[in-house]
């Protein structure tokens, strides 16, 4: 039974390595970052709120090794910047889960060109240009039979056409998708993967108006799975996606969704 479960563990475990959490103060980012932290990686989380984000490294900090900082991915520079705070505390990161996001919502003959280039910058361009800063510690940690791991996080919205009006949301998790494809094939050649969570219904500050205006049962109806996303169900998809066992995975998007997008 002893050497049963360390075989589990060398497949699936992901102690000791070092994670970085985009967003990871609140939502998903926090749900992602707890599973790292109690699965004994030494994680980081950023966001923009620096009190946000350090009462939540905070309360990590209970399960493990978790460390705060505060960043706007929006632009090119908190980029560069991030990666240079986080190259003077570790020579290399293991795994980076991009997560950080923005949503705006508004008719389309209202629709606001600064709403567009808000979601666009965070959605888009952050993840490309933290990667690019990030490169020479994913390089470092990287090697055929362990790759480095980009774990993107899209939206089932990215295929699946939601009624309300988020032009901008939608667009952005689709060039996510392609963008982490695109990715895939170029970081083959030095060992690192890259792949997506596209989320479905997950119990967040978004969706939270919904619930309340519907009501739980008729939010999930058309989920065959009939319930929200658990923390533990996205938090699961990471760990996976960072692990031995997906070490030959690349350019995957891994709906956790209970089904919603790809059965209707």
């Amino acid at each position: 039974m002893a050497e049963g479960n360390a075989e589990i563990q060398e497949l699936f475990g992901v102690a000791g390595k070092v994670v970085l959490v985009t967003g990871g103060s609140r939502g998903i980012g926090y749900a992602i970052a707890e599973g790292f932290v109690k699965a004994g990686a030494r994680v980081y989380i950023c966001s923009r709120k620096k009190d946000d984000c350090e009462a939540a490294a905070e309360r990590l900090s209970s399960y493990g090794e978790c460390r705060a900082i505060a960043a706007d991915l929006s632009t090119v520079e908190a980029c560069q910047g991030l990666a240079r705070e986080l190259a003077g505390h570790e020579s290399k990161i293991d795994v980076l889960v991009n997560n950080a996001g923005s949503i705006w919502a508004e008719t389309l003959a209202d629709y606001p060109e600064s709403g567009w280039d808000k979601v666009f910058d965070l959605n888009v361009k952050g993840p490309f240009f933290l990667i690019q800063a990030l490169m020479p510690l994913l390089e470092a940690a990287a090697s055929p039979q362990d790759p480095g791991r980009i774990i993107n996080v899209g939206s089932i919205d990215a295929y699946h056409v939601p009624r309300h009006e988020t032009y901008a949301y939608t667009s952005s998790k689709a060039a996510v998708h392609q963008l982490s494809r695109h990715l895939a094939l170029q970081l083959a050649p030095v060992h690192i993967t890259v792949n997506v969570i596209a989320p479905g219904l997950f119990l967040s500050k978004m969706l939270q108006g919904t619930l309340e205006a519907k009501g739980e049962e008729a939010v999930v109806e058309p989920v065959p799975l009939k319930r929200l996303a658990q923390p533990s169900d996205l938090a699961g998809a990471a760990i996976y996606l960072a692990s031995h066992a997906s070490a030959f995975v690349t350019g995957v998007v891994l709906s956790v969704d209970g089904g919603y997008a790809t059965t209707l």
